[in-house]
């Protein structure tokens, strides 16, 4: 069995939405005699992450209440390579994308080395496709879900539907296929997000 781990490294100057020096990870270093300690300060949508419903709705859930089932389960990594600019519903009909499916969406930013102001997203319209056909999350290899969309519509049609956003996976070297992932957050609460550890293993469970 092959472990694919889709997780992005953290380290200062990593890529990080729209560039923004803020949200670069901080990370210091100190050392007495033998004893060398680090510390960490980063945005909780640093790399690969899960969001809350709380990062656009707001009072709404936050991260902790995400039931940790719902992240280690069967997915299916689709191939949208072929596409330019966004994934509206027409690309995603007749993918096979099917009720309570968890899926991962390869696109060409999975081949971006830094931050692609122009990364492909997600429409409103397809985010309320998935709503319909009732999946239960949605990945892809972006740092946003959406881009340019006034109001967030993709976020909130999803997340006002129970349905689970991943952002930041690494699919360059990803076939489109069905998987057991393993995707575990930092058990932070009162949060809108949490960067997580995300696995692909090749041979499906259940």
């Amino acid at each position: 069995m092959k472990i694919h781990d889709i997780t992005a490294p953290i380290y200062k100057g990593m890529p990080v939405f729209n560039n923004i020096p803020e949200k670069q990870p901080e990370i210091t270093t100190t050392t007495s005699a033998h004893i060398t300690e680090s510390r960490i300060s980063m945005d909780v949508h640093t790399g690969t992450h899960v969001d809350a419903p709380l990062h656009m709705i707001n009072d709404a859930d936050t991260i902790e209440t995400i039931d940790i089932t719902k992240l280690v389960r069967n997915v299916k990594v689709l191939d949208a390579t072929s596409i330019s600019e966004k994934i509206s519903r027409q690309d995603l009909e007749g993918l096979g994308i099917e009720k309570d499916d968890f899926i991962l969406l390869k696109t060409k930013n999975s081949f971006d080395e830094g931050f692609n102001f122009d990364f492909i997203y997600v429409t409103e319209d397809a985010a309320h496709y998935l709503v319909e056909i009732g999946i239960s999350g949605v990945g892809i290899d972006s740092l946003g879900i959406e881009r340019a969309q006034e109001g967030h519509p993709t976020h909130r049609a999803l997340m006002s539907n129970g349905i689970i956003i991943m952002e930041g996976l690494q699919l360059k070297d990803i076939e489109s296929g069905q998987y057991f992932m393993v995707a575990a957050p930092l058990k932070i609460q009162g949060t809108d997000a949490s960067p997580a550890r995300v696995l692909l293993l090749d041979q499906m469970i259940g």
